[in-house]
């Protein structure tokens, strides 16, 4: 019987620590890198690999899944799955592992970070005493916390650690999940709602939902609109669950205050982006789930994931629930 292989596709081999082909090597699986820049490169590189490992790549399609006869599990080193083909894969009995532990705690640390910025004009305070302004004659007075409303879009990890790490702050907590029960969401002290309704009654709207079909422009002209005119939005999971060019009439037109956003639907952004030049948004350049021990937690998730499935076990995170594997997995 020919072993278990896994292929990361999109990696030198000089850029993985030492200790991962041990550890996969000890657990009985062969392993091998490539930077691939095509589809053919990945296909001449995976065609026998049971296991794909996919950090950022787009180059896995559903017509691509078709010439990976051997494949049983794609891994996405991270949380969003944007750039997987989840259908295609669940259609082939292709398990879709991710490892969204890995960035959660920094990504729900950026969301506040950025919510703080916003509400307090962080950005705009350190460029002006720069430019050798100073003191309070600019009339910039802030949002405060507490008794406000905060309405979390998506309540999986990322959006969990937010709800803990505000508690001190005196917030009446709302989140919007179809695929998180109300038990759950009551046991971390969060009170359920409609879409809807959490638009209309959030101070502040944080956006912690994947990207997929459902979620692509989850918030549009409609969405805007319901909004309160002194509302502050808030994105750190991707660009286009906001319909960009409805959020720029948003924030011209005062549907909303602030906004502070990490991703945005062209990535990078072409210059002449109009939120460069909106003084009531705060922008980072996709770096939310970046910390000092995320690269560490990427490997080891990433490795963990491998190994069980290769030892006939799920992975601890996967995104296709109601796959049917093609190997047996208990």
């Amino acid at each position: 019987m020919s072993p278990f292989k896994l292929v990361l596709m999109d990696r030198d081999q000089s850029d993985v620590p030492a200790w991962v082909p041990e550890a996969l090597a000890s657990a009985g699986l062969e392993f091998s890198a490539r930077r691939c820049t095509t589809t053919a490169e990945l296909l001449q590189q995976a065609a026998d690999a049971d296991i794909v490992w996919n950090w950022g790549s787009y180059l896995i399609t559903p017509e691509s899944l078709a010439d990976l006869p051997r494949c049983v599990a794609i891994i996405r080193t991270g949380s969003g799955t944007d750039n997987v083909p989840v259908a295609a894969a669940t259609e082939r009995g292709i398990v879709v592992a991710n490892t969204p532990e890995a960035h959660c705690d920094a990504v729900s640390t950026h969301a506040i970070g950025l919510l703080l910025s916003v509400i307090g004009h962080i950005a705009a305070r350190d460029q002006a005493v720069r430019a050798g302004a100073w003191g309070t004659t600019r009339g910039w007075r802030g949002w405060h916390l507490h008794g406000q409303t905060l309405g979390l879009v998506g309540f999986g990890l990322a959006a969990r650690l937010v709800a803990r790490k505000l508690r001190g702050f005196e917030l009446e907590l709302l989140a919007y999940d179809p695929y998180v029960s109300e038990v759950d969401m009551a046991r971390e002290g969060v009170q359920p709602a409609s879409l809807d309704t959490l638009l209309t009654s959030a101070d502040f709207v944080l956006l912690h939902c994947p990207l997929t079909p459902e979620t692509y422009h989850l918030l549009g002209e409609r969405e805007l609109r319901l909004m309160k005119r002194e509302a502050i939005l808030i994105n750190t999971a991707r660009g286009p669950v906001i319909d960009e060019p409805a959020l720029v009439r948003a924030l011209r037109e005062g549907w909303i205050a602030a906004a502070g956003l990490d991703v945005l639907e062209q990535e990078p952004p072409t210059p002449d982006n109009p939120l460069f030049q909106m003084q009531n948004v705060v922008l980072t350049p996709h770096v939310a789930g970046l910390s000092d021990e995320d690269q560490a937690l990427c490997w080891r998730m990433s490795v963990d994931a491998a190994i069980a499935l290769a030892q006939g076990r799920w992975p601890s995170a996967y995104v296709n629930r109601g796959v049917q594997p093609r190997l047996t997995l208990a």
